[in-house]
């Protein structure tokens, strides 16, 4: 396990709420990152996740943003 992944597990533990995977975490913050700006990936990840904890499907809510972020215009 690497150390990021190892942090996100100690975080997800001491929140009591399950790890999600880390790679798809960051990929949506990747591509928010570059179709929209910077500041909007961590704000976006916390968007996902409330919609998620809100019991929003992962998948959609990943998809329905990239579509989002792809057709944004800046």
């Amino acid at each position: 396990m690497s150390r990021l992944d190892e942090w996100a597990q100690a975080v997800a533990d001491e929140l009591g709420v399950a790890r999600p995977d880390t790679r798809e975490v960051l990929d949506l913050a990747r591509d928010v990152a570059h179709g929209v700006e910077r500041p909007a990936a961590p704000l976006t990840t916390w968007l996902a996740g409330m919609a998620v904890a809100g019991g929003a499907d992962p998948v959609d809510v990943g998809a329905r943003i990239r579509a989002l972020a792809a057709a944004w215009e800046s």
